[in-house]
């Protein structure tokens, strides 16, 4: 699926109103020069008046953090603080927060792709005077992806099957079915009422007793072995079975029950006057179309979901390169944090989690490699298509584009058209457009056929092709450049 990477951290706010952190965007002396190995030479020249001003800043800020007799916290003198600390150490903050600054506003002004921390080289400038500094970073790299054109792709047949719709409406008789009691042996699907009690290593365990339990055969229990206990027992009967904890590696727990009911299940017969009673149709024929459309309605919302998930999965196949580490280990960075917040809004901590299922971060990040490095290669690949098939994004895809997260995120739109630019989340929205329009080409244009190899046509779920849109646009915002609130005013002043 395209991989999303703008509104996913705006969604996680949503209700809350978006903040912003953003870059002081001055106007940058700066150019870019394309190195080897995807990297390329940002060298960015700063005058030496801003370089004074990032000065004055670090010295109000040690001001504030030093105490010296006579004088009280941040009402130390510029003139005392240079006597006692010199000017090296206020400079070597300003250079830090001047480099950082005006770096990022390189990196927006000219939309370089970047994909981890730069290399800084100070040129001039370190002792005295204006500040010139090199940065040398990696960027995304680009891939080929040699035959997206030819891509088939295998999706289940649309039509609904009798035993589909036979099963939808057993499951309708199963709401109305009786149960009966039995003199023969018990079978699967059969209700059987015991006296249950359970021990855990030999020791008692109230939890796993319980007195007249009915347990349907088949249907799932703590431990799998209670069904082959049970099937061919009859009335008076006890069995014994055991199994492993399913939480709890290397923990046993026994059983003993006696059977005091065995019952099977009576299912209505299917009439019309049974479905008029049951349902809002009069007839079974009625009833039947009704199902066998809404089962074909549900598999063409699956295989308008499953053609975009399979034609990832062959583009991934199509890029030989492997990914850059850095975007595979941001790529499982997400996930987890994805996992955390589904486990938080389910009342468990991560910590909880990895310590029920005996695992440690490092293990889990470790299975998440692989799937990661697909999403990434997913990712590049779509951008190749894009490149090879001339793709554009226009500033009416931008505007429309924003205009669906304003609304969607109750926010201005010129508020939040500002966030990006000042963010540089702009080259992200572009990218994913662009991703979108790559993975819409290519809907409309691979062979889709059905196990068999009979073709499916395409315009059985084309009227999905823009209900996920927004989900399509982003996943990945910077968590500290989409919100807007006055905190970091309030801290600045």
């Amino acid at each position: 699926m395209v991989q999303n990477t703008v509104s996913r951290k705006l969604e996680e706010r949503k209700g809350r109103g978006v903040r912003s952190s953003p870059v002081d965007f001055r106007p940058v002396a700066s150019s870019v020069d394309q190195l080897e190995d995807n990297k390329v030479k940002i060298t960015v020249e700063v005058d030496e008046s801003e370089v004074d001003e990032a000065i004055d800043l670090a010295f109000k800020k040690i001001s504030k953090d030093v105490s010296l007799p006579g004088f009280r916290p941040g009402r130390v003198p510029r003139k005392v603080l240079e006597a006692k600390f010199g000017q090296d150490y206020a400079r070597s903050e300003a250079l830090n927060e001047v480099v950082g600054r005006n770096y990022r506003s390189a990196v927006i002004s000219h939309e370089v792709d970047t994909i981890e921390q730069p290399d800084v080289t100070i040129i001039e400038g370190e002792e005295s005077g204006p500040l010139c500094f090199e940065a040398v970073v990696a960027t995304r790299p680009s891939v080929e992806v040699e035959g997206y054109k030819d891509l088939t792709i295998t999706l289940p047949p649309l039509g609904a099957t009798e035993d589909e719709i036979n099963s939808q409406i057993d499951s309708l008789r199963e709401q109305a079915a009786e149960r009966e009691e039995v003199g023969r042996p018990a079978t699967t699907g059969d209700f059987v009422t015991m006296d249950l009690s359970g021990s855990q290593d030999g020791e008692p365990e109230e939890s796993l007793t319980a007195d007249d339990f009915t347990y349907e055969i088949g249907s799932g229990f703590i431990v799998e072995s209670i069904n082959e206990g049970l099937i061919g027992t009859k009335v008076g009967e006890v069995i014994e079975f055991e199994g492993d904890h399913p939480n709890e590696e290397g923990l046993v727990l026994s059983f003993r029950a006696l059977v005091k009911k065995v019952e099977e299940k009576k299912l209505p017969d299917l009439t019309d006057e049974f479905v008029a009673e049951m349902t809002e149709f009069e007839t079974v024929d009625l009833l039947t179309e009704d199902t066998r459309n809404r089962i074909e309605e549900a598999k063409k919302q699956q295989s308008a979901n499953l053609l975009i998930e399979e034609i990832g999965s062959e583009l991934a196949e199509l890029v030989i390169e492997d990914p850059p580490e850095t975007l595979i280990q941001e790529q499982i960075q997400q996930q987890l944090q994805e996992m955390a917040m589904r486990m938080a809004q389910q009342g468990m901590q991560f910590e909880q989690f990895l310590a029920a299922t005996g695992q440690d971060i490092e293990a889990l990040a470790e299975n998440m490699k692989d799937p990661a490095s697909k999403v990434v290669k997913i990712d590049l690949a779509l951008r190749a298509v894009a490149d090879a098939e001339n793709m554009s994004v226009e500033q009416l895809d931008i505007d429309s584009e924003m205009s669906n997260l304003a609304e969607h995120f109750n926010q201005q739109e010129d508020q939040l058209v500002e966030i990006f630019h000042e963010n540089g989340q702009m080259l992200t929205l572009k990218s994913d457009l662009l991703k979108q329009k790559a993975m819409k080409y290519l809907q409309e244009n691979v062979e889709i056929i059905d196990p068999d190899g009979n073709p499916i046509e395409r315009e059985a779920f084309l009227f999905l092709e823009n209900q996920d849109k927004e989900e399509n646009i982003s996943e990945n915002v910077d968590e500290e450049s989409t919100t807007i609130d006055t905190e970091e005013e309030e801290q600045s002043e």
